[in-house]
């Protein structure tokens, strides 16, 4: 049976990055591994659309309900839903740069109390039971400090689906440190989850560091 490993984090720490090592050391081992990277901005409507809520089109983050910009990200997968299911019948392991959790801890950042609890079971039940997406075997938290992460925003290339340095989530420190509380949240209260520090005390750990980190975090999970 092949295996779903997600790879999450706040923006700048270093999702895409740790998926392609983690990608590249299973293919090593002789595994049969696809990488996605969600969202697909170019190669789906709902991405796309994705690409225009970040740069600003609909409004900014507190103008627009989280609910219905859960449905973009959702939408995403879903209209990705035959190509994944696709590589996880002709896989062994398929890596996923940002998942269904990643919808949840951005989207609930922006609410409290029960309305973050009604959002967080909105958000499950629309991708997991009415997409049905396959749900992962086990997903790596990148922990990464917002003081940390937005330095590293600030060295980021140019992205496809945004001319700015910076796009609307990127650039809210106050909201990188919420989405950050829920993933923290998320980690704590699902035992599938693997928590990987990206610092040693004050310092940020090495690519090379980090990865071997989460190499031996999901090893028991994507053993043959």
């Amino acid at each position: 049976m092949s295996v779903l490993i997600a790879i999450e984090g706040i923006d700048g720490s270093g999702k895409g990055t740790q998926a392609a090592r983690l990608v590249e050391r299973l293919r090593a081992e002789g595994r049969r591994c696809e990488l996605f990277s969600f969202p697909r901005y170019r190669d789906t409507q709902f991405g796309r659309k994705i690409g225009d809520f970040l740069n600003g089109r609909f409004g900014q983050l507190d103008q627009v309900s989280p609910f219905l910009v859960s449905l973009l990200f959702a939408g995403d997968r879903f209209e990705s839903k035959p190509l994944l299911a696709r590589a996880l019948a002709e896989n062994d392991v398929v890596v996923c740069d940002r998942y269904v959790a990643s919808n949840v801890a951005h989207q609930a950042a922006k609410v409290n109390g029960a309305e973050r609890d009604e959002l967080i079971e909105w958000v499950r039940s629309v991708e997991y039971t009415l997409y049905e997406l396959p749900r992962p075997h086990s997903t790596v938290f990148l922990d990464l400090p917002v003081d940390h992460a937005t330095k590293l925003i600030s060295l980021k290339a140019q992205r496809s689906y945004t001319d700015r340095a910076a796009d609307l989530q990127e650039a809210d420190a106050a909201y990188l440190q919420r989405v950050h509380g829920i993933y923290s949240r998320l980690a704590a209260d699902n035992p599938s989850w693997l928590r990987v520090s990206c610092l040693d005390g004050d310092e940020l750990k090495s690519v090379d560091r980090i990865a071997a980190e989460v190499w031996q975090a999901v090893a028991a999970a994507t053993k043959g």
